[in-house]
């Protein structure tokens, strides 16, 4: 199974942005799924998760500007973004943990912020 994340771009501060995230086939036991993201020359880091009850949590620098939602059908799980800064410029990956403790991750989708 593999995890297709895109919709990443170039946008101007201020602009939006919707990342989507697919899952190929289905992973059984996936109990949290989510968004991290790698500016250059950092550590990744989480962005959100949305578990598999609805609830989500956010890193504290996104929160009030981006929305975890998923669609269950189409095993998707979106990422919109609004009131980009630079500082959110990074590779955004989305990830598939399980309750065996298995994670998937997503080849990374760019977003760019300028100034």
């Amino acid at each position: 199974v593999q995890l297709q994340a895109f919709g990443g771009g170039l946008v101007q501060a201020g602009g939006s942005l919707r990342l989507s995230c697919a899952a190929s086939g289905k992973i059984v036991g996936v109990n949290v799924r989510g968004w991290y993201r790698q500016a250059p020359g950092k550590e990744r880091e989480l962005v959100a998760t949305i578990l598999n009850n609805g609830l989500t949590n956010y890193e504290d620098s996104v929160k009030g500007r981006f929305t975890i939602s998923r669609d269950i059908a189409r095993n998707t799980v979106y990422l919109g973004m609004n009131s980009l800064k630079p500082e959110d410029t990074a590779v955004y990956f989305c990830s598939s943990k399980t309750v065996y403790g298995m994670v998937y991750w997503g080849q990374g989708t760019l977003v760019t912020v300028s100034s």
